[in-house]
């Protein structure tokens, strides 16, 4: 029986996602300053593709026929980042007025046209000035990131009312401070260690900076989340997973509610301890208004000797013989209904929005269309697994498709294609793609 949007009740919020860096392009109009992604993207081999992001898709240039494409297929809810260097190009200190400008231009055109602006605060584009500094791995990030999210939340708080502190603080931890996949490029573990801890205390300072400057607010955090399994019930195969989940999903929600960091599970994470001082529980430590789920695939965990420390790698989708985005991520529903059911469980979460989700496919468009079923049937199978937690009393509110637009896919660049509307990059002509269309009929029915 295929689902409907009356099955998620009148009030279930229907939105889509994008980030700044991904899709403003502009990098140096009007007095921003360089981001750590706009330096790192234009280092030699950053891009698996050569490609960088000073256009994107020109959303700085002009955001309105975007804005009113999400409104043609129905949804009500834009979700976007605010580029921290557009609106202190020196990280703190002086505002930039055009900036404030911009993104004031941008929420009073959604208002306009009876659409929820939801921002992000954060979403990885760091000032690289802050970065010369030490970045995410120095301890004064935590004054930095509170100056900026009292400034921004001031500057719009009047009109916006739902916000993301922070976006997946385990992927630019993990990937740019110890594998330096991502910016800013670094490869240590004693990096990844302080700047996993001061993100977690910067969630928890951020969300209660936000919730007392914006009036009758709505704010959470975010995180990137895996549904995990071990390759076969084999002892070490097991431990091993328990220690993946215990970093890229449990490392990061936990010390929000309480519940502190992982050590069972994994001991050597005690490491993170030279870089907790007195109080930092409680500073990290929020009732935060809702948690934003951010899933994609699922994990095959094993037994490895490397990385060391670790001891535990994952199985690769493309060696399970199981279907698969063009990232080579599996594709697996179910692993939704999971990851909505144990953030449930955790003390103190009030609701959950899946506040991304989506599919990346070797698009092509002929004949001004692109036909896409794969990414049909894939939104057909997780919101029929979302539908099923929320039959089951999981608190889950709503759904955000990430994303609007073919963007700017971080090291991936442009082939990473995610958009429900096609973009030629090179003439930014755009073309709702047929899930789009599907999506609209879905929302208008």
């Amino acid at each position: 029986m295929e689902i409907t949007k009356k099955d998620f009740g009148s009030d279930f919020t229907w939105g889509v996602s994008q980030s700044a860096f991904q899709t403003e392009g502009s990098v140096f109009a009007d007095g921003k300053s360089e981001s750590i992604w706009d330096v790192f993207s234009a280092k030699k081999g950053a891009i698996k593709t050569g490609e960088n992001a000073l256009n994107c898709c020109e959303f700085y240039k002009d955001f309105k026929p975007d804005v009113l494409l999400s409104q043609h297929l129905g949804f009500k809810n834009f979700g976007h980042s605010l580029a921290w260097t557009r609106i202190l190009p020196n990280g703190i200190g002086s505002v930039n007025t055009k900036g404030l400008d911009y993104y004031n231009r941008l929420i009073d055109f959604q208002l306009e046209n009876n659409i929820t602006p939801w921002l992000t605060i954060y979403h990885w584009d760091l000032p690289q000035i802050l970065e010369d500094k030490g970045g995410w791995a120095n301890r004064e990030i935590l004054n930095w990131f509170g100056e900026y999210t009292d400034v921004v939340t001031k500057a719009f708080g009047d009109r916006v009312k739902n916000w993301k502190v922070i976006n997946e603080p385990s992927a630019f931890c993990g990937f740019g401070y110890m594998t330096g996949e991502h910016a800013p490029g670094k490869k240590s573990i004693f990096k990844y260690l302080a700047a996993a801890h001061h993100a977690n205390l910067c969630q928890g300072i951020a969300g209660r900076i936000a919730q007392k400057n914006v009036k009758d607010g709505h704010v959470g955090t975010s995180f990137a989340t895996f549904h995990i399994e071990p390759k076969n019930q084999n002892f070490f195969h097991r431990e091993a997973t328990e220690r993946i989940d215990a970093t890229i999903n449990r490392m990061f929600i936990e010390p929000i509610v309480g519940l502190g960091y992982p050590y069972k599970e994994f001991p050597a994470m005690r490491m993170i301890e030279k870089y907790i001082k007195n109080d930092d529980e409680k500073l990290i430590q929020h009732d935060f208004d809702f948690v934003g789920i951010q899933y994609y695939c699922r994990l095959i965990g094993k037994f490895s000797l490397f990385p060391p420390v670790a001891f535990a790698n994952e199985v690769p989708a493309k060696e399970r013989n199981v279907p698969m985005n063009n990232m080579g991520f599996e594709i697996f529903p179910e692993g939704l209904y999971h990851v909505l059911k144990r953030y449930a469980a955790y003390p103190k979460i009030k609701k959950l929005l899946v506040t991304e989700n989506g599919v990346c496919l070797d698009d092509l468009l002929g004949n001004e269309q692109v036909n896409d079923p794969i990414r049909i049937q894939f939104y057909k199978d997780y919101l029929a697994q979302l539908l099923r937690a929320k039959n089951e009393g999981v608190p889950i509110e709503g759904f955000f498709c990430w994303t609007l637009t073919d963007n700017f896919e971080w090291w991936e660049g442009f082939k990473a294609r995610f958009g429900l509307v096609y973009v030629d990059h090179q003439t930014q002509k755009r073309t709702i793609k047929n899930s789009g269309l599907w999506f609209k009929t879905f929302l208008n029915s």
